[in-house]
């Protein structure tokens, strides 16, 4: 998630069990170790736009890395901090070292994806039940942590774990009730899908992004769960086959293997951009949750040399107009598009 929620939840876990003299240098070393995990970032080059998407929320993230990930904060943090808590380094180990892994475990409820289990296997993990943003994780997180560092008392950090525990556990719930509605709506329209996942969109667990696949196409809608169950079809695009999109395109070319660079990151969630066909992109997110058009792609030169990587975009379109489109689908208006779950859902709606 964002750093500030990483370091909040960095610093609640060592709060709530420091003793009262403890408790402020325990936030402190625990909001600075549950943050520094995302140091991955600085893993990059400019001469290969992919590295960093490979290397963030890599061996950083891994959970054996823990231990080694505390230590090397607390030997950062010892002298600069623990020393002027009184600290000895084994109190300062173990307070960076709660707040290390904090990290990764939060990561991993969010969509993104996440290395776990490396070197053990190089699988992404997401467990989709949260947004990388989410206000309502953050703020109340943020208000208990400060409140225990102010008052020098465990509770206030230990309701804060409760609190995003319980959040998490909710988004749980959700994402499974959208994954639901996202096969039913896969029914009414005859489909049988050959994988569905369901994403929370921006900053909410109420409204989600349902993709699944089926016959070499993606199915993209949003669905809002809340009281009653309300969809709002989306549009449907055709799954990447590179022999076909970029015939031209050398097969042992640097471009061709940053193809399956960008598979394996995006979980083979790929589609030609329809806007741009020389653009590969990540159908996975996207501003409005029942649209193709995503967030970040790889562009391709097809005429450029073997050895020339492809070119890394992002695209952030958070206009007025697109941003009243998103609430709403939060507010969960008909008007929008949105078809309440027991009525038709025409497999129509939207672009091919």
């Amino acid at each position: 998630m964002d750093p500030v929620t990483q370091g909040a939840l960095g610093a609640a876990l060592p709060q709530s069990f420091a003793d009262k003299r403890a408790l402020r240098g325990a936030c402190i070393l625990g909001l600075l170790g549950g943050m520094a995990p995302d140091l991955d970032v600085l893993i990059r080059s400019p001469s290969d736009p992919l590295l960093f998407l490979e290397f963030h929320r890599h061996f950083t993230h891994a959970l054996v890395f823990i231990p080694l990930g505390g230590l090397l904060c607390a030997l950062v943090l010892h002298g600069l901090i623990g020393r002027r808590f009184g600290f000895d380094f084994k109190r300062s180990y173990l307070f960076c070292t709660a707040g290390y892994a904090t990290h990764a475990l939060l990561d991993a409820c969010t969509t993104y994806g996440t290395l776990l289990l490396w070197p053990f296997n190089h699988v992404r993990y997401a467990w989709n039940t949260v947004s990388v943003i989410d206000p309502l994780v953050t703020v109340p997180l943020l208000v208990l942590v400060m409140t225990a560092f102010m008052s020098r008392s465990v509770w206030p950090a230990r309701i804060a774990l409760v609190w995003v525990l319980s959040y998490l556990l909710l988004g749980l719930v959700q994402r499974d009730r959208a994954i639901e509605a996202g096969y039913s709506v896969a029914t009414q329209r005859g489909h049988v899908p050959e994988r569905l996942d369901a994403k929370p969109s921006f900053a909410n667990i109420l409204v989600w992004k349902v993709v699944y696949e089926l016959e070499d196409q993606f199915y993209v809608d949003a669905v809002r769960v809340g009281m009653d169950v309300r969809v709002y079809p989306g549009a449907v695009v055709n799954k990447l086959d590179v022999a076909r999109d970029f015939p031209a395109l050398d097969s042992g070319s640097q471009q061709a293997k940053d193809i399956e660079r960008f598979r394996w990151f995006s979980n083979d969630y790929l589609a030609p951009d329809p806007g741009f066909p020389n653009r590969i992109t990540d159908i996975r997110y996207s501003m409005i949750p029942n649209e193709v058009q995503g967030l970040w792609s790889i562009e391709i030169d097809a005429a450029a040399p073997r050895d020339r990587h492809v070119a890394y975009r992002t695209h952030r379109d958070a206009s007025s107009e697109r941003t009243q489109q998103l609430l709403a689908m939060l507010r969960g208006e008909a008007d929008s598009g949105g078809q309440l779950l027991s009525g038709r859902v025409d497999a129509s709606t939207g672009g091919q």
